[in-house]
């Protein structure tokens, strides 16, 4: 099968450019190779920066955007998975879709307890919501065992997991971080918001 001149032409004339291009990119100087490799190892040694804000204000500002990030997913889901269900009967004894009802409560009392641990740790870059949100501290603890309380049938755990959520709002409101639901995806339930 003959090929076309044209085609022959410009496949020589591209390989001809990359040849030569490939020798005009090349250093005839030797020190300098090894200089380059030398910056190469010593950039290869070095651990990788992690971006930080440069000033305490924007570290502060950084706390807070996480602490309200964090402090409405568990906001959202305790409100879209616990206290309606509880408010709507769900979780009494004989109730219909119970079994269902108390497997997304457990999941997203689980869930809430990891974000509000996260915003916990996140309101300690701030001095204002730290002191707002320290006196909750305990009351966050005693969330995790809430979603077993539910499992058994105790439903003042979802009245526990509402009072404690709307405190950790007030929290942040009086310390300038006003929080909002956003529920969760199920990508973020899954994976506990991380």
């Amino acid at each position: 099968m003959p090929v076309p001149m044209r085609r022959l032409c410009v496949a020589l004339t591209l390989c001809c450019a990359l040849v030569a291009g490939a020798t005009a990119c090349g250093s005839s100087n030797a020190g300098s190779r090894a200089d380059t490799g030398a910056t190469v190892a010593a950039a290869v040694d070095q651990p990788a920066a992690e971006p930080s804000p440069t000033t305490s204000a924007e570290k502060q500002r950084f706390a807070k955007t996480r602490f309200v990030a964090n402090a409405g997913l568990a906001a959202g889901a305790t409100y879209q998975w616990i206290v309606k269900p509880w408010k709507a009967g769900k979780f009494k004894k004989g109730a219909h879709g119970r079994k269902l009802a108390l497997v997304k409560a457990g999941v997203a009392g689980l869930f809430a307890y990891n974000r509000l641990k996260a915003a916990e740790r996140n309101a300690k870059g701030d001095p204002l919501l730290s002191k707002a949100l320290a006196p909750l501290s305990k009351s966050i603890e005693n969330l995790k065992n809430l979603p077993a309380k539910l499992r058994h049938g105790d439903t003042g755990a979802a009245s526990d997991f509402n009072d404690v959520i709307n405190n950790v709002k007030d929290a942040g409101k009086s310390a300038g971080a006003p929080v909002k639901n956003k529920v969760p995806t199920a990508g973020q339930l899954h994976s506990g918001g991380q």
